[in-house]
């Protein structure tokens, strides 16, 4: 049985795009245009997953989630504005899934919501340590190995290889990782996360011969399953 996914959100037009799309790749979908109407059928459907608009007439997506997570565990990613720093943290805090960020590729948005409906994809439990074939990074103690080698990198380095593990499998766009490497208010070059992505390749797929980072060109850049 397919999926069913709530759409709650105002501009008609990334509802209906968003819609179109969901339903090709074989979903079912429903829309929401406002945060009242938004919580009445998430409340009374049986849905798989919410896709919630933060910037919502009647109620807030805030809002709209924190009466929701009194009642119900369904997966929601939030769609927020890019510069929205306190609407990501609070939507996470208050049980949010997942948030991407407007303007978005459809491709990332499709792949979030396949791991979020298959429980969190490649993500690990806090503080586990995260595998890709002969690849170890481990967040507690800082540190990352292949074939049990120490491999050095930089804080930056480590952050974007961790985000990426983090996220297997998923297409991450550069403005995502700008955002969760650099920080929201990252106001230097754009092409930091091109000059990263390098950083790492030539320090694990030239060393050791893999193709680990792969890139998919105009969305982003992607760890899939094992290394090739």
């Amino acid at each position: 049985m397919a999926a069913r996914i709530l759409i709650v959100e105002d501009e008609a037009k990334i509802a209906r795009f968003v819609e179109l799309e969901l339903l090709h790749e074989g979903y079912a979908a429903d829309k929401a245009g406002d945060g009242r109407t938004g919580l009445e059928m998430a409340l009374r459907g049986s849905y798989d997953l919410i896709l919630l608009d933060v910037m919502l007439p009647g109620l807030n997506g805030l809002e709209v989630l924190r009466r929701l997570r009194a009642e119900s565990d369904v997966p929601v990613i939030m769609l927020t504005a890019r510069d929205a720093v306190m609407d990501k943290v609070s939507g996470l805090d208050m049980g949010a899934n997942d948030y991407i960020t407007k303007p978005f590729a459809i491709e990332e948005l499709l792949a979030r919501i396949r791991a979020a409906l298959r429980g969190g994809g490649g993500a690990s439990k806090a503080g586990e340590a995260l595998r890709c074939g002969a690849l170890c990074l481990d967040p507690a103690r800082h540190t990352v190995t292949y074939n049990g080698e120490d491999v050095s990198l930089t804080y930056k380095e480590f952050l974007l290889l961790q985000t990426l593990l983090e996220n297997r499998d998923i297409v991450l766009g550069r403005d995502t990782l700008l955002e969760r490497v650099w920080g929201f208010d990252y106001l230097g070059e754009t092409n930091v996360v091109d000059v990263y992505i390098r950083y790492l390749r030539q320090k694990l797929d030239e060393k050791y011969g893999v193709k680990l980072i792969h890139t998919v060109r105009g969305v982003g850049y992607v760890v899939k399953g094992d290394p090739a």
